[in-house]
C-alpha cells in the first residue's frame, strides 16, 4: 500500500490522505473544489465548483502514476440533486471514459461545498 500526496492538489483536511495506491488501484479521497493554491472553495457555482473538483481528482490520479482516462468508478455526492444536469455537463467533459458511477443528493459537504468526487482508477 503507498500513499499519494500532491501539492497540485488540496491537502488533507483531516485524518486521511489524498489517495492510497493497493495493487493495481488508485483510491483518491473525496475531492471537494478547494483551490490548492489558496486553500480556499474555487466557484459559487455548482459549474464552476464541480471543474475545480474534476481538476483535483485529475491531480492526484496524475501523482499516483494514473490518469482520468483510468478511472473505473466515481462517486458522487451534490447538495442539491436540482444541480444534476449542470453537474453531468462539467462531469462529462473530463470523465469521457464514461466510467461506473454513483451520484446521490447529501444534507452537507465540507466547508459548504456544493460537490464532492471521488475515483477509483487503474494504473
Amino acid at each position: 500500500m503507498k500513499v499519494i500526496h500532491t501539492a497540485e492538489a488540496p491537502a488533507a483536511i483531516g485524518p486521511y490522505s489524498q489517495a492510497i495506491v493497493s495493487g493495481n488501484f488508485v483510491y483518491t479521497s473525496g475531492q471537494i473544489p478547494i483551490n490548492p493554491a489558496s486553500g480556499n472553495v474555487e466557484g459559487k457555482t455548482i459549474e464552476e465548483q464541480a471543474e475545480q473538483a474534476c481538476k483535483n481528482v485529475e491531480a492526484i490520479l496524475k501523482a499516483a502514476g494514473s490518469n482520468i482516462s483510468k478511472v473505473v468508478k466515481t462517486t458522487c455526492f451534490l447538495k442539491n440533486l436540482d444541480d444534476f444536469n449542470a453537474f453531468n455537463a462539467v462531469y462529462e467533459k473530463h470523465f469521457v471514459s464514461k466510467p461506473a458511477r454513483s451520484c446521490f443528493e447529501v444534507s452537507a459537504l465540507p466547508k459548504a461545498s456544493l460537490v464532492e468526487i471521488e475515483a477509483v482508477a487503474e494504473l
